[in-house]
Formats: structure tokens, C-alpha cells, sequence
């Protein structure tokens, strides 16, 4: 890790991986399952002898860096218990980093506790068509990310009872996504949570529409009912989620915040949810014609090479998401599927805010990149870059004010993702 409470870089966790490997080459082995977009590995490190299999999958989303130190967490507690292991005739299996291209991109900030407004400006979130657990829902089979073919097919050769996914939210609780239920699994994840003080998000943007199974933990809708708002296209029977169900397995996604609030974990009733989620939608809506305006603004100065940037895509759908997203939230207002709790609309609330200040951030990082950082600051590129700087400045500002958020310790993210893969198995087994 870079320092003692810092995300690793992608060839960190490689390298670490590969130093566990040559001191125990009896019980770990590394190989290549493919490579990204970019030409990176992917690599996958494997535990252990057993014929019954866990695939633990770090970095699906880039800018969720938690996961690396994770995996690299429950492999070491892998070889230090390997005759539990063994008993339990179980061989783990950790890729790495799914989306190493995306990753790297997240890389420049700080690797440690930063000021939100830090945060979003070295932010990298692609669009869902580019994210390789998603992108099946927009992609004919056959026609898959190199990255999702390497995952589907590590999940056809393994065959997992279960795919853990490690994944974050930049403000938030923690909270776990289940394809099949679990039953038990939310009494040691709460007991985890509460040790780490690391709020149960029981109210989620996420998770909506799917079942509760214990605060905080969340079970996929059956096959047909609403799983995301309407304006959302990407599905979880689209993406690499639903593969295990093939051989019998299913997939645990476990979130974890890097600031957190406990605001999402408020179950009282909200007194009066359809005011709010329709004061939500206008926001959205102003700082959709905003990010709009940006946009437009930025394509004039931005040369014919930019076209072509995954920032530029990254900008052009967060761009045009709010206006579904402010129809998705009016319509909770008249037709909700839970009653809205304190912690719905913080989630809620938490995600408007969250939208414009990525826009804005991989806006600022593109105009940057396009001009090495300088420009004259009394024409057009000084002008956008700094409204755009000020937006992000003022968003964050409010976001934390309004939360109440604190930064949560890397380790403690990594701690309760680990302990909470590891009671899922035990469920399981």
C-alpha cells in the first residue's frame, strides 16, 4: 500500500500477489486470465486445493479502490488458515482488478484521505456500455469487453458456489447485493459494521426495488419485477452477475463507504417523502441544464483527439442522465415500491449530489489533460475551468455538510469487506 491508510495501485496488488506466490508455491499459483482494452493483465491468483470454488473479484468499478487490498486480505487469511480451508475442501480465486484501464485513471489522486472535492476532481467513472460487469446488457453475447470474457469465462472454468464483487461508494454506509439469498448473512455483517462503526446503509439508491433480507443486506428481485429506476438500461440478468446461477452459485456484492454518514441507516419513516424526492428531481434538473451547458461549452475548446477519451464518454452520459433520473424520482413521489424512510432520501438525496460533481470533476480532468493543466485564465478554457473548480468546490462543500460524513479509515473499508466475504461463505458451507 502506499502509506498506512492508502488505497494499492494496480501493479501493487499484482506485485504483492505475485511475492505471496513464491512463498508459498505449494498452496498459491498466478496466471493471466486476459487482458483489458488498454493490453493490461488480468491476473488471477488462486488458494488452495479444493474442488469446490470462491471467485472474488476486485476493481469492477474504477473508482472504487478498496478492493484490491481486499482480495490481497483474504488471500493471505487463506494460506494463514489453510487447513480450515482444506476442511472445508475450498480453493479461492481472486481476479485482481477487472478494469485495470479505468483504474489506473483513478490513480492520480491522493491514495489516502483526501477532501471530497479532491476526490471528484481526479475521478474516473466510466459510462455502464464500458464497465465490464454491465456491459451485457448493451452487448450481443459474443460481442463482449475483453474484460467481461475473461470474467465469464473464469466463471465457466470455476464454476464458483460463489462470486464475491467488491465494491464502494464514495458517501454512504456499507450494505451487500445478493442474487439468491442468504439466509443469516446480515447478523455477522451487522456485528462487523458495528465493531468497525461503520454504518448499515438500510435505505439505498442501489437497491431500491430489491428485497430486504436483514438491515442492510438486499436480495435481486425475481425474474420480471422492476430491479432500477426505468432511465437506468443496464440489468443484472444483462451482466456477470446471474453467470454463477448456471452451475448452481449465485454472486454477493459487498459496498463499502469511504466516508460514511449515518444518515442512510435512519429507518423512521420520512414525514413527508413526495415533497422531498420532487425537490430532488428539480435539483436534478438544474444541474442536468448545467452540466449540459458545460459540456457544450467544453466541446468548442476541446480538440478532435478528445472525441475519442473514455473521460469524454464518462462526462456525455452522466450529462445526459438527469433528466430520466428527475422523472425517476418524481414518479417515487406517486407511485413508490417501498415506504421511504429518512435513509431512502438520504440515499436518494446523496446520489443527486453525487452525479454533478463526477460530471464536473472528469470535465475539469479532460480540459486539463487537453491543455497540460495551463491555459489563460481570462479566455474561454480559464473561464470553464474555473466555474467547473467552484462547482465542484460548493457540491462537496454541501455534500459533507450535509451528511455529516466522515472518511473511513482504508483499512476498516477493507476489514469489513473481507470479514463480510468470509461469513458468506461460512453460510454457505
Amino acid at each position: 500500500m502506499r502509506g498506512p491508510d492508502a488505497y494499492p495501485t494496480v501493479s501493487g496488488v499484482a506485485a504483492a500477489a505475485r511475492v505471496l506466490t513464491r512463498r508459498h508455491p505449494d498452496l498459491c499459483r498466478m496466471r493471466l486470465a486476459g487482458e483489458s482494452r488498454a493490453g493490461r493483465p488480468l491476473w488471477l491468483l488462486s488458494v488452495g486445493h479444493g474442488s469446490r470454488n470462491v471467485l472474488v473479484v476486485a476493481g469492477p468499478h474504477p473508482d472504487e479502490q478498496a478492493g484490491g487490498a481486499t482480495a490481497l486480505w483474504l488471500a493471505e487469511h487463506a494460506v494463514a488458515d489453510r487447513q480450515r480451508q482444506a476442511d472445508a475442501d475450498l480453493t479461492w480465486h481472486f481476479l485482481l482488478c477487472l478494469d485495470p484501464d479505468g483504474t489506473v485513471l483513478n490513480e492520480t489522486g491522493p491514495a489516502g484521505p483526501r477532501p471530497p472535492a479532491v476526490h471528484y476532481r481526479h475521478t474516473y467513472r466510466p459510462a455502464a456500455a464500458e464497465q465490464p460487469e454491465w456491459a451485457g446488457s448493451f452487448r450481443v453475447p459474443g460481442d463482449e469487453l475483453p474484460e467481461t470474457h475473461a470474467l465469464l469465462a473464469v466463471i465457466d472454468e470455476l464454476r464458483p458456489f460463489l462470486q464475491c464483487t467488491l465494491h464502494g461508494t464514495d458517501v454512504g454506509g456499507s450494505w451487500v447485493q445478493l442474487t439468491a439469498d442468504v439466509p443469516g448473512l446480515a447478523e455477522p455483517f451487522g456485528k462487523y459494521a458495528a465493531e468497525l462503526d461503520i454504518p448499515l446503509q438500510t435505505g439505498t439508491y442501489d437497491a431500491l426495488y430489491w428485497t430486504g433480507s436483514g438491515p442492510g443486506v438486499f436480495v435481486q428481485p425475481a425474474a420480471g419485477k422492476p430491479e432500477r429506476f426505468a432511465s437506468e438500461p443496464e440489468n443484472a440478468a444483462g451482466s456477470t452477475w446471474g453467470r454463477p446461477h448456471r452451475y448452481g452459485g449465485l454472486t454477493a456484492l459487498v459496498e463499502v463507504p469511504m466516508w460514511a454518514t449515518r444518515r442512510v441507516c435512519d429507518q423512521d419513516p420520512h414525514p413527508s417523502p413526495a415533497q422531498a424526492v420532487t425537490a430532488l428531481a428539480a435539483r436534478l434538473r438544474k444541474d442536468g441544464a448545467a452540466a449540459s451547458s458545460a459540456l457544450d461549452r467544453a466541446w468548442r475548446l476541446l480538440s478532435p483527439a478528445a472525441a475519442g477519451s473514455a473521460l469524454l464518454r464518462g462526462v456525455e452520459q452522466a450529462a445526459g442522465a438527469f433528466a430520466g433520473l428527475a422523472d425517476d424520482y418524481e414518479n417515487l413521489a406517486d407511485d413508490s415500491p417501498v415506504q421511504l424512510t429518512m435513509a431512502h432520501i438520504a440515499a436518494l438525496d446523496i446520489a443527486a449530489r453525487r452525479i454533478p460533481l463526477r460530471a464536473s470533476g472528469m470535465l475539469l480532468r479532460l480540459l486539463d489533460e487537453e491543455r497540460n493543466g495551463e491555459g489563460d485564465p481570462s479566455g474561454d478554457h480559464g473561464r470553464l475551468r474555473g466555474r467547473l473548480e467552484r462547482r465542484i468546490d460548493a457540491g462537496a462543500r454541501d455534500l459533507l455538510a450535509t451528511t455529516d460524513a466522515h472518511w473511513v479509515p482504508v483499512g476498516d473499508q477493507v476489514e469489513l469487506q473481507a470479514r463480510t466475504v468470509l461469513a458468506t461463505v461460512d453460510r454457505l458451507t
